[in-house]
């Protein structure tokens, strides 16, 4: 669609400066896609392989859990849950991944799970809650991948709407008016020079 502007060469001049820097900003967020598009890639296979490991995890612990209470009554079991403290200090950062802030955090100190009497409980639970413990940093860490292959998707589509504009919208547009403006200045130029060519000839005939 043609831009409403006023066809003379200052507005040409302007418009091609323009059309130069969409252009170049159309290569740039386009690489920037492409980048993006291939860390999506990776860090969602990472996330994948890591999920599918904890899960595992998971089930192991639940297993020995499950185990535990075949040992342990209800009751003790329980207050033993329920009573076992966990303590661990989160540290959060950001980071900066190709032009998307993402958080980074980490444990700063080791998880304690036991604060119980060992006296009703038996091993199994001590081993599920040693086992689950030692998860929360990979949990942790899964938490964070997956937030970042999510940001990096949200990222990728606001480019991806960037680059259809400038490709599909600002660039033909600037290219259609240059064009028109070009045309015009042409058609000026030679409506100008038959204009002068008419003159001269009524200048020579009064001679």
């Amino acid at each position: 669609m043609k831009l409403n502007v006023n066809p003379n060469r200052m507005v040409l001049l302007r418009l091609k400066r323009q059309l130069q820097t969409a252009k170049r900003g159309h290569k740039l967020l386009k690489d920037k896609q492409d980048a993006l598009i291939q860390k999506f890639i990776a860090l969602a296979m990472e996330a994948r392989e890591k999920r599918t490991k904890i899960m595992s995890s998971l089930q192991e612990v639940y297993k020995d859990f499950q185990r535990a209470r075949g040992v342990i009554s209800d009751k003790f079991l329980e207050a033993a849950v329920f009573g076992a403290s966990t303590e661990a200090k989160i540290i959060s950062k950001r980071e900066n991944v190709m032009g998307v802030i993402v958080p980074r955090i980490s444990l700063e100190k080791e998880v304690k799970p036991y604060s119980y009497g060992y006296a009703t409980t038996s091993g199994e639970l001590d081993v599920s809650l040693k086992k689950l413990a030692e998860l929360l940093p990979k949990l942790i860490e899964l938490g964070e991948l997956e937030n970042e292959v999510v940001m990096i998707s949200h990222e990728i589509e606001r480019t991806k709407r960037r680059v259809n504009a400038l490709e599909y919208v600002l660039i033909p547009n600037l290219e259609e008016t240059i064009k028109f403006i070009s045309m015009k200045l042409d058609e000026n130029a030679r409506s100008a020079a038959s204009a002068l060519m008419r003159i001269k000839d009524i200048l020579r005939k009064g001679e």
